[in-house]
């Protein structure tokens, strides 16, 4: 496995830090600007739009140069979004920055995920990108509870202070790195013809499968917090139940880098039924902290196993799409992140937490149900 790939893994950790660490910071960021925490929540919003949007607008606008000017651009911008939100004492200077970032970041894992096919062998190409995205699961584990310990110790804008430092060293590897300075530019980009790549079923069905399986997983993720209070986990231990998440996520990622090629379609099926019966019996078992901290577990370790299957089974067959194969990968799993927690909401306000858990059962389960339409990996 080439340098690179941990390169990119380390700032999409730092990207995936910046994404999640909002869930530990509303409180006191909204007391100190002086705004409600449901307006403080506009961030959050305003981030996974900003990732739907711009995973294909960028990744367009960057194909005229080199994957590596690219890269590094996109992650300078990443940086100055951070060091002004960190100084920035209005809302709508914060909220700005927040696009930005997102803007990004978006296209930064786009570029990413479809540079990964052209600098390593199709066999390589799961673990590639199961690796890439272990970067996000580590932001899970260490981000979300490391940003509201240090919000707690020092203040919020130090956990932006800190996301800057944490993209540094992947600058410099970025640019000491010798494999992307062999890779060319994309050609010239026909986006009618990439465009045209989602009407293939290799493509379109794991696109569809990915939205479904990650609408589950962050509209759960999302609410963890208050599934795991409902359920009797003292405030103080939060923390640690999103970490269990995130540590069943990378477990999950991992096992995908393992053991998923060349038998995805099952992989995809198995995993999907199996978080279906997993949200269930966690739908009628959130009245206890233990079975909340075992599912919140076993929950991000299968969710993040299917979803990371289908983004690489989606990098590697938008063949007909250089440029914005990666771009459908990152769209996928941000409307999932956008879809899930509206969806949540909706039915939490109705029923509670069980609503919120059966809401990702249904739609683990059509996940399950589509399988089947998934092309037999050669």
């Amino acid at each position: 496995m080439p340098f690179l790939i941990p390169v990119l893994a380390l700032a999409i950790f730092a990207q995936g830090t910046s994404e999640f660490m909002l869930a530990g910071l509303l409180l006191p960021l909204s007391s100190d600007l002086g705004v409600e925490p449901a307006q403080a929540g506009l961030l959050t919003s305003a981030f996974a739009v900003g990732m739907v949007v711009g995973a294909p607008a960028v990744a367009v606008f960057g194909a005229r140069w080199r994957p590596r000017r690219t890269l590094v651009l996109l992650l300078l911008a990443f940086i100055v979004a951070h060091a002004v939100a960190a100084v920035s004492t209005s809302f709508w200077v914060l909220l700005a920055t927040r696009v930005v970032a997102a803007l990004a970041n978006a296209g930064f894992l786009a570029i990413a995920l479809s540079t990964v096919r052209g600098i390593v062998s199709p066999v390589q190409t799961t673990r590639a990108v199961a690796t890439l995205l272990a970067g996000t699961t580590l932001a899970t584990i260490v981000g979300v509870p490391a940003g509201a310990l240090l919000a707690s110790l020092l203040g919020w804008r130090s956990t932006f202070w800190g996301v800057v430092l944490l993209c540094i060293p992947a600058v410099v590897g970025l640019l000491l790195d010798r494999t992307l300075g062999r890779v060319a530019p994309a050609p010239r980009v026909r986006v009618r013809t990439e465009l045209a790549e989602l009407r293939r079923r290799v493509v379109l069905v794991p696109v569809i499968l990915a939205v479904l399986v990650n609408a589950g997983t962050f509209g759960v993720f999302t609410f963890l917090g208050v599934i795991g209070t409902e359920g009797g986990v003292a405030e103080s231990w939060v923390p640690a139940l999103l970490a269990a998440f995130g540590v069943g996520a990378f477990v999950g990622v991992s096992a995908t880098a393992r053991w998923a090629a060349h038998r995805e379609r099952t992989w995809v099926a198995a995993g999907a039924l199996s978080s279906t019966a997993l949200w269930l019996l966690l739908a009628f078992g959130a009245e206890s902290a233990s079975v909340v901290f075992a599912g919140a577990s076993l929950g991000g370790m299968l969710s993040f196993a299917v979803g990371s299957a289908l983004i690489s089974r989606i990098v590697r067959e938008a063949t007909g799409a250089p440029v914005l194969g990666g771009a459908y990968a990152t769209v996928a799993l941000n409307l999932g992140a956008i879809a899930g927690p509206v969806s949540a909401a909706f039915a939490y306000s109705f029923t509670g937490v069980q609503g919120i858990v059966l809401t990702a059962a249904v739609l683990t389960a059509a996940a399950a149900s589509l399988a089947v339409l998934l092309k037999t990996s050669p």
